[in-house]
């Protein structure tokens, strides 16, 4: 397969795009660390781990998977998170940068605390796995004295051309985008890459702005696991 031997992280994959991006990732032969925060929309502390249910689908499937739940914006969380990868299972291949927020306002209605959090989990929360990750892979390059495989794949969005009820969300999306430039530019000469995808789907992210509904019949354009493939 693809992507036998490799090992991913894949950030908010307890559902969603992330969830879809996970099970493709370990269905091309990859060993997955299945990420997310595990909290509910309002906050709290779901009753069942959506991350564990994604982790054990991979490996009823035959693949391998961990779970680890925390902030990806949290500076030390994401080090620790890079690092669980290498000891777990040897090395760090892939990155997917997936976890995200949403709290839409008209920027005349933006609450500070809105802003600080969208901002926190998606730029801050892209930059600090970007940080670790390719840390690691100048290291491994250095060490082999020459270029290694490693993969950064962030998830931007068409918000950031300026979509109007989303001053935070649009702002952070458009920092992801010039992030990855940034660092595919830094990178390049280890061997490693880094690209940004701006996918539409379905997700609890979207649900609530009635743009993806579910077709009455036919195929599911926006369902996650349809997307993952275009």
């Amino acid at each position: 397969m693809l992507l036998d031997g490799k090992v991913a992280i894949v950030t908010g994959s307890g559902r969603g795009l992330g969830r879809a991006e996970a099970l493709e990732l370990a269905r091309q032969g990859a060993r997955v660390v299945v990420q997310d925060l595990e909290v509910t929309r309002d906050g709290a502390t779901p009753a069942d781990s959506a991350s564990e249910q994604v982790a054990e689908e991979i490996r009823s499937a035959g693949g391998e998977a961990i779970v680890s739940h925390g902030d990806v914006a949290d500076w030390d969380y994401a080090r620790g998170l890079v690092q669980l990868a290498v000891d777990t299972y040897g090395s760090l291949d892939i990155v997917v940068n997936n976890a995200g927020i949403l709290r839409d306002r008209m920027i005349f209605n933006l609450g500070e605390d809105e802003w600080d959090a969208v901002m926190r989990v998606h730029l801050k929360g892209h930059a600090a796995m970007s940080r670790w990750a390719t840390g690691y892979w100048r290291d491994k390059s250095k060490e082999a004295g020459g270029a290694v495989y490693g993969r950064i794949v962030n998830t931007s969005s068409e918000a950031m051309f300026g979509s109007p009820g989303q001053p935070n969300y649009a702002a952070a999306k458009a920092g992801i985008s010039a992030l990855t430039i940034s660092t595919a530019r830094a990178v390049l000469r280890y061997g490693v890459t880094a690209n940004a995808i701006a996918p539409r789907a379905r997700t609890r992210m979207t649900e609530d702005l009635g743009m993806f509904s579910e077709p009455e019949e036919g195929f599911d354009a926006w369902a996650p696991e349809n997307v993952r493939r275009w």
